[in-house]
């Protein structure tokens, strides 16, 4: 009998000191609704300053976009809402007017991407997330990358993947 006690007494005590079942993980976060616009061009290229033609086309945009939306859903962190069809002209220009339009749509952040073209081979890449309820910016990402027009959609996917996504420093 006193074998079974002191067994007894062993695990309440384990019990009691944080050795019992192991404690589930705290739910993940609900994914953030985040209305991610179209992508606009700044065509900056000798052609368009100089003769006034441009050379980008603009189903690339739709592809830059398009793999925006993808990365983001995919990390589980958004809930994407497509916001392609906001008949804004130039959201670049409006200092933070998507915000209003994503709270339209349902969002509680709006993502706008410009990208700037420099020359045929070189462009910058900026994103801009912002708070749809006030018109905060919560962050901004841009990178400079080399390549044609066919590598854009890969450069929005690295921008957000290593620069959107990536974990804040400690």
């Amino acid at each position: 009998m006193t074998g079974v006690r002191s067994a007894s007494v062993l695990a309440l005590a384990a019990l009691c000191v944080g050795g019992g079942a192991p404690r589930a993980a705290p739910p993940a976060p609900a994914p953030v609704r985040i209305a991610v616009f179209a992508f606009e061009l700044i065509d900056a290229t000798p052609s368009q300053v100089l003769l006034g033609k441009s050379t980008s086309e603009a189903a690339t945009l739709v592809k830059v976009s398009q793999a925006a939306r993808e990365q983001l859903a995919q990390s589980g962190r958004y809930r994407v809402i497509d916001a392609s069809q906001a008949t804004e002209p130039r959201l670049g220009d409006c200092d933070g007017c998507e915000a209003a339009l994503a709270l339209k749509l349902g969002a509680d952040q709006s993502l706008l991407g410009v990208v700037k073209r420099v020359t045929q081979t070189d462009y910058y890449m900026l994103i801009q997330i912002r708070d749809a309820h006030t018109g905060r910016l919560l962050d901004q990402q841009g990178a400079n990358f080399a390549g044609s027009e066919d590598g854009w959609a890969s450069g929005v996917r690295m921008l957000i993947k290593h620069q959107i996504l990536a974990p804040p420093p400690e």
